[in-house]
C-alpha cells in the first residue's frame, strides 16, 4: 500500500521520501517507480516508534528534500487473536508500532509539514467491523482516529489538514501472503463491488486528500472499504 502511494504521489509531481524498517529490495523498487514518474526518491531506515530515530528521519528527509509538503504515515502490523487468548507482548508490539508510532510520526509531522501542506494516516475498517479476533489490532487504529481528529483541531491557524483513510481488506503482498485463498474469496464477496481493495484504491483517496481538490476534508475518517462496513 505505501509503495502504492508513494508512486501516485510522485505521479501527482511530488518527490518522495520512502521510510522502511527492513526490506530495503521493497524500498529500492519504490524508488524506482518514483523515478519513472520523473521525480525525485530516497529512501530510509527507520524505526518509527523511536522519537529520536524518527526525528533523524525527519531531518535526513529535510536535508534531501527541504521543507515537507506532506506526510502520509501507513506503517502498522497485526497479530489476529480472541481476547481472552491474546499474548500480551503481541499487544505491546502493536501499541507500540500503531499507536506510538502514529503518534511519534505525527509529532514529527506537526512540527514540520508546512503551513498549506497535508497529513494523512491510515486506520482500518476493522474499527467499525469490530471482528473477532482482532481486537487489539481495531483498537489500536480507534487511536490512530482519535489522534488524526483531535491534530487537525490543534493545527487550526496553519492551513493544514489532518485525515485518515481506513481499508477494508486489501490485496497487498502482505495480505495475499497471510490469508489461504478461500478466506480471500470469502472477503472480496463481502463488499457490493464484489472485490478486493487494490492498493491504488487507497492511493487514489491519498491522492485527493492532499491535492488542492481536498483541501475542504479535514479531521475525517475516509472508509475505503468498497461498501464492505
Amino acid at each position: 500500500m505505501g509503495r502504492a502511494i508513494a508512486a501516485t504521489l510522485a505521479a501527482d509531481g511530488f518527490d518522495v521520501a520512502v521510510a522502511y524498517t527492513g526490506n530495503v529490495d521493497l524500498a529500492d523498487a519504490t524508488i524506482k517507480e518514483i523515478a519513472d514518474h520523473g521525480r525525485r526518491g530516497a529512501a530510509f531506515a527507520a524505526d518509527i516508534a523511536d522519537a529520536d530515530a524518527t526525528s533523524a528521519l525527519f531531518d535526513a528527509v529535510e536535508d534531501r528534500f527541504g521543507r515537507l509538503d506532506v506526510v502520509v504515515h501507513t506503517a502498522g502490523i497485526n497479530r489476529p487473536a480472541a481476547l481472552a487468548d491474546l499474548d500480551l507482548a503481541d499487544l505491546d508490539e502493536i501499541h507500540r508500532v500503531n499507536v506510538r508510532g502514529t503518534f511519534v510520526v505525527n509529532q514529527q509531522a506537526a512540527r514540520r509539514v508546512r503551513d498549506g501542506g497535508s497529513i494523512v494516516n491510515v486506520s482500518s475498517s476493522m474499527v467499525r467491523v469490530a471482528p473477532p479476533a482482532l481486537s487489539a489490532y481495531a483498537a489500536s487504529k480507534a487511536a490512530v482516529d482519535a489522534l488524526t481528529r483531535i491534530l487537525a483541531k490543534e493545527l487550526r491557524g496553519r492551513d493544514i489538514t489532518v485525515n485518515a483513510v481506513a481499508p477494508g481488506p486489501t490485496a497487498t503482498a502482505s495480505f495475499l501472503e497471510s490469508t489461504s485463498a478461500e478466506e480471500q474469496e470469502q472477503l472480496a464477496a463481502l463488499p457490493p463491488l464484489g472485490r478486493l481493495g487494490r492498493p491504488d484504491d487507497i492511493a487514489g483517496i491519498v491522492s485527493f486528500l492532499v491535492a488542492a481538490t481536498g483541501r475542504w476534508v479535514n479531521g475525517q475518517v475516509i472508509y475505503a472499504n468498497g461498501g464492505f462496513a
